[in-house]
C-alpha cells in the first residue's frame, strides 16, 4: 500500500500482518479512483477520517493538499499503524495539522473532542468501518443531525461492500455519486443547501 499521488506520492504504508478482523484498508486501485473523483474537494480541505485504520485515506488526502486531518479510530492495532504512518508520511513541522482522536464509533461520534479540536466544520469526511455491520447508516445518520462539524460544502464519503444498499437520505445529506469498484463501493453524500455537481 503506498501514497498514490501529491507531495508523498510513492511512500508506503505499513499495513496489518495478515489478516486483521479490525484493519481492512482500502486497497490502492479503488484508492485511486476515489481521489481522481473528488481531486477537486482537497485543497485547503478540513478532513475527518472515520474507522482510519491504517490512515490510508486521510493521508492520501493530506498529500493531495488537505489543511487538517482528523483521525478517529477505537483499536489499539489501528493506532499503532495510524502513528507510524503519520512518522513515515509527515515532516515533523506539518505535524500541527494533524490530531488523533481515539474513540469507539460505535457508541456515537466524538462530538466534544471533535469541536475541541476544530475551530472550523469539515469538509471532506471519510466514513470506513468494517463491511456489513450497519455502522455506515448509523454514522451517516448521527452526522446528518450534528450540522456544526458539516462545513455548507462537505461531502461525506462511506466506503461499504459493493452489495451493500445505502439510503439516498439522511437528514441533510443527500446521495449525490455512487461508485463501485470489485468487492469495494463508495457512497457519496452532499448537503441538500449545496449544489450538486
Amino acid at each position: 500500500m503506498r501514497i498514490i499521488s501529491g507531495k508523498a506520492r510513492g511512500r508506503r504504508l505499513a499495513t496489518p500482518p495478515g489478516k486483521s478482523r479490525n484493519i481492512r484498508p482500502t486497497a490502492d486501485r479503488a484508492r485511486e479512483a476515489l481521489f481522481s473523483i473528488i481531486s477537486h474537494k482537497l485543497g485547503q480541505s478540513r478532513v475527518l477520517d472515520l474507522f482510519a485504520g491504517t490512515g490510508a485515506l486521510g493521508l492520501e488526502a493530506w498529500s493531495r493538499g488537505a489543511e487538517y486531518v482528523t483521525f478517529v479510530d477505537f483499536h489499539l492495532q489501528a493506532l499503532e499503524l495510524l502513528r507510524k504512518n503519520i512518522e513515515i508520511i509527515i515532516p515533523e513541522e506539518d505535524l500541527t495539522c494533524i490530531s488523533i482522536i481515539r474513540h469507539d464509533l460505535r457508541k456515537g461520534l466524538p462530538l466534544p473532542k471533535l469541536t475541541k479540536k476544530n475551530n472550523h466544520p469539515f469538509n471532506l469526511i471519510f466514513l470506513d468501518p468494517p463491511y456489513s455491520k450497519g455502522l455506515s447508516v448509523n454514522v451517516l445518520e448521527w452526522l446528518a443531525y450534528n450540522k456544526a462539524i458539516l462545513a455548507e460544502d462537505a461531502l461525506v464519503i462511506a466506503e461499504e461492500r459493493s452489495s451493500e444498499k445505502l439510503p439516498e437520505q439522511f437528514g441533510i445529506l443527500q446521495l449525490s455519486d455512487q461508485r463501485t469498484y470489485g468487492d469495494t463501493g463508495f457512497w457519496m453524500y452532499k448537503s441538500v443547501s449545496t449544489t450538486i455537481s
